[in-house]
């Protein structure tokens, strides 16, 4: 064991898992997430966006709760129980399609290569049967990647993108009807292209899409397809229905719609009541039951009856009559299982940690270069694959002895479950009648029914063959995900791990004289480990295969080799798919902070240098903010002036209990001043002479002089109500950090919807003549709302002035400047916010929290530099 883990932790050193972390501080974190040497870890880009699930209560939205009663609320739940239906049912549908079409490509390939062999072992042009086999393999991979340049999100799973998007991160392009249709028809070609991947990932990611859709009753890649349909225009219900479609995925795959509800539950959504529990359930059942409904009336022609639960099937578990001795598994066999779930554990953070290493190398060496070369990448896999494969098969695989029970047929490539089903997927490649290639009877059938096959298979696989196949199996499928086409790992990861069991039920049977083991149970649980030392999820994993396996009572065997194996795992590394969230440098928030953040305040963490719009703004001053920033939020204040002899008190800025250093103030004024100059540009000039009016005054070289300057305008006038100038530019250090009372937040997407639409008034008019918008009107351009550098600045008249109150929210949630860290985390993730305003005892804010604030990255510089200033 010992040795295990030094080996590992290289591995993990090599590949950056188990290295340090680096020093770096939240300012020296690089929006792109790149690194200058290899072992740098990938921090969090600042350029995404997150997702706002808490309501906006403004004047639009009061006007709809004011039109509301108890009929239009039932009317809105049951709405909302239809849609959910329908993305139950639509998913289902989605499963189908790609399973029907999997099969057939999968019959047409095997079919023609498997008659070829046959003719071809007697005539001794075997060399034809591996070109036509690398002919359908290559053709199918090739249309695979084409799809994926057309949209690129669809590479991989998806699952690790919904991951993220259930914790709050709007990933660009994760839901849209582009990627459905690429993910689909993508999956379809690499599963039938013979690489080690699966459909089942994939599944989750399009289940996700359709729930993000269909509610939507639009979409940017249809726009001519409109429709007034006036629910369900935020993000908090979109993201529901997300979870409702994510979890319909898995229901789908596996068919446990229990499994598929706690996966959402577990992988993601911070956000969760009694009532979408129930909404995600009955999605997911609706799922699973219309793809068992419609696939058991085309495979068995019975419509209405339930024999094909989902995607993968494990068939029944039970020990043969004639066997008195056989049990499924006893209290002994546990030891067993907890020992496999160490060695999978062990195997799967040796997995991520070659993955890592891969996924690093591709995006070094790999993306930056022309759209083609990743495309030549995935052939390349493809033939090293189908090389392999056809090789191993032939000189690796041992003739067996076929059983009594065991029946021949050609031509049957069905996924079903019985004892006859599966012996009559066994081939007979290259060896003499009466005996069958165990080798080839692993490669060359659909990897469903090689799963199949070590769980169920009456006749034995000998040991070799088994070691050889996990070996040449690990190694390919860890090259194989992170390559340019949909791809899932649920199902490589349990082949894998079937193997794995097979083998040790077979040296516990034949070395050891334990016969009284079932080699299925065995398999099982070796897929259970090795799958939960890859994933390392516990509840919904444990759930999925016990519903997949219909055996109740291999729950606590299942259950106890997932903690075992997960445990293992994370002494060396994370999960694979957060390992790739890191790499793609989303800024996950996990389930609660470690115990010595509690060190930090919020005061520690917050961002101080706020850009902050007033009650009554000039368009000139809004279109500034908006165009030389990139918040997505922004604090509407007043000027606190009963607190400005408070504000500077000898060596220090004061602000009700939040204290500034004079070196931190400069450092973050001159920073701020540098990024306002480097970012003043406007494509109209007409707009940039007016907002030029002002010209920025030269920034004094000494930080002595500056101070002394801020001091002897301490009472100089503040600007006026109707600002000139954007509050981020040109500022002195006391109009950046004088005291202002907070009123509430507006977000951008909403400055430049009021904008598009000339919600203005002139100075000589009152505010009550400014237009007012309806919460549909507001909400009508949702999920893209319009860029303000798309907007057409001719058509504004800078001087006018828009009054933002009746459009912010006066009511976020807030916190005091002493709130512990733990506290300010659970409030942001539990409530699935987007901004965290801070706000001190007066009312005063002095200070704003975002996702960016709370990542692990962030609030370890900070702690690193709390224990500096201790």
């Amino acid at each position: 064991m010992a040795g295990c883990r030094v080996s590992l932790c290289c591995c993990c050193r090599w590949c950056c898992c188990c290295g340090e972390r680096e020093t770096r501080t939240p300012e020296e974190l690089t929006i792109l997430g790149e690194t200058q040497e290899e072992e740098d870890e990938i921090l969090p880009r600042k350029d995404y966006e997150s997702l706002d699930y808490d309501r906006c209560i403004n004047d639009p939205y009061l006007e709809v709760l004011e039109t509301m009663d108890n009929k239009k609320g039932r009317r809105y739940e049951a709405v909302k129980w239809m849609v959910v239906f329908a993305i139950g049912v639509c998913t289902g549908l989605v499963g189908l399609f790609v399973d029907f079409f999997v099969r057939l490509f999968t019959q047409l390939k095997f079919g023609v290569v498997q008659t070829s062999v046959e003719e071809c072992s007697q005539k001794g042009c075997l060399a034809l049967s591996l070109l036509e086999l690398l002919g359908f393999n290559l053709t199918f991979v090739f249309l695979a990647s084409i799809l994926v340049l057309i949209e690129p999100v669809a590479a991989g799973s998806g699952i690790p993108e919904i991951k993220c998007y259930l914790n709050g991160v709007k990933v660009p392009g994760i839901v849209r009807l582009r990627t459905l249709l690429c993910k689909v028809f993508g999956v379809l070609f690499s599963v039938a292209g013979g690489l080690f991947v699966g459909k089942e990932g994939p599944m989750i990611h399009s289940g996700a899409v359709v729930g993000a859709g269909l509610p939507q009753f639009q979409s940017i890649s249809l726009r001519k397809i409109q429709f007034n349909f006036p629910y369900f225009r935020s993000d908090r219900d979109k993201r529901d229905f997300v979870s409702a479609g994510a979890a319909a995925g898995v229901a789908a795959a596996f068919g446990a719609p229990i499994g598929g509800t706690l996966f959402s539950l577990e992988e993601g959504s911070s956000f969760w009541n009694q009532g979408l529990t129930w909404k995600v359930l009955f999605c997911s059942m609706s799922a699973t039951f219309t793809l068992n409904f419609f696939r058991s009336g085309i495979q068995f022609g019975s419509w209405g009856s339930f024999q094909l639960p989902g995607l993968l099937n494990f068939g029944e578990f039970k020990c043969s009559d004639s066997d008195k001795k056989c049990h499924l598994w006893t209290a002994m066999d546990l030891g067993f299982f907890v020992v496999m779930g160490v060695i999978g554990g062990l195997l799967g953070a040796t997995f991520n940690c070659l993955n890592k290493r891969l996924a690093k190398y591709r995006m070094r060496n790999v993306h930056p270069k022309p759209k083609l070369v990743r495309v030549l990448e995935s052939l390349l896999v493809s033939v090293v694959t189908t090389v392999v494969v056809f090789m191993a098969s032939m000189v690796l695989g041992e003739c067996r002895q076929m059983s009594a029970s065991s029946q021949i047929s050609n031509d049957s490539f069905q996924l079903q479950v019985t004892s006859e089903d599966v012996n009559s997927s066994i081939k007979t490649f290259f060896c003499p009648n009466e005996t069958y290639n165990d080798m080839a009877t692993l490669f060359f059938n659909p990897q469903e029914s090689a799963i199949l096959q070590l769980f169920h298979q009456d006749s034995t696989f000998s040991a070799v063959t088994l070691a050889l196949f996990f070996a040449l199996y690990f190694l390919l499928a860890c090259w194989t995900y992170g390559i340019s086409v949909p791809s899932g790992l649920f199902v490589p990861s349990l082949l894998c791990g079937a193997a794995f069991g097979r083998l040790v039920a077979n040296v516990l049977k034949s070395y050891i004289g334990l016969g009284h083991i079932y080699s299925g149970t065995f398999a099982l649980i070796g897929a259970a480990a090795f799958l939960g030392g890859v994933v390392r999820m516990t509840i919904s994993l444990t759930v999925i295969l016990i519903e997949s396996t219909n055996e109740i009572t291999y729950g606590l065997p299942i259950m106890i080799t997932l903690m075992v194996a997960k445990w293992t795992g994370d002494f060396f590394n994370k999960g694979i798919y957060d390992i790739h969230v890191g790499l793609r440098g989303v800024p996950l928030l996990e389930w609660e902070t470690e115990v010595e953040m509690d060190k930090l305040r919020a005061s520690d963490i917050m961002e101080p240098n706020l850009t902050y719009v007033y009650p009554h703004t000039r368009i000139q001053s809004l279109v500034s903010i908006l165009r030389t920033t990139v918040h997505h939020a922004f604090p509407v204040v007043t000027e606190n002036r009963g607190n400005e002899k408070e504000f500077m008190k000898g060596n220090q800025l004061i602000s009700n209990n939040i204290k500034f250093k004079k070196s931190s103030i400069l450092t973050r004024a001159g920073e701020q001043r540098r990024r306002s100059q480097s970012m003043k540009s406007y494509p109209s000039s007409e707009l940039r002479n007016v907002c030029d009016e002002h010209l920025p005054s030269e920034e004094p070289a000494e930080k002595e002089d500056l101070l002394q300057q801020m001091l002897e305008r301490r009472y100089t006038p503040y600007p006026n109500l109707y600002p000139d100038q954007s509050p981020s530019e040109d500022w002195t250090m006391e109009e950046r950090f004088r005291p202002l009372t907070f009123h509430g937040l507006i977000l951008r997407s909403q400055l430049v919807t009021l904008l598009v639409r000339g919600v203005c008034y002139s100075e000589s008019q009152s505010s009550a003549s400014q237009p007012r918008l309806s919460y549909a009107e507001m909400a009508e351009d949702y999920p893209r709302y319009p860029d303000i550098h798309d907007l057409d600045l001719t058509l504004l008249n800078p001087r006018m002035i828009v009054d933002v109150t009746p459009y912010m929210n006066p009511s976020p949630f807030t916190v005091s400047p002493n709130t512990h860290v733990s506290q300010v985390f659970n409030l942001f993730r539990t409530m699935g916010l987007r901004h965290l305003p801070v706000v001190n005892a007066v009312g005063e804010i002095v200070g704003i929290i975002t996702r960016h604030n709370l990542t692990y990255e962030c609030l370890q510089a900070r702690l690193r530099q709390h224990y500096q200033t201790v």
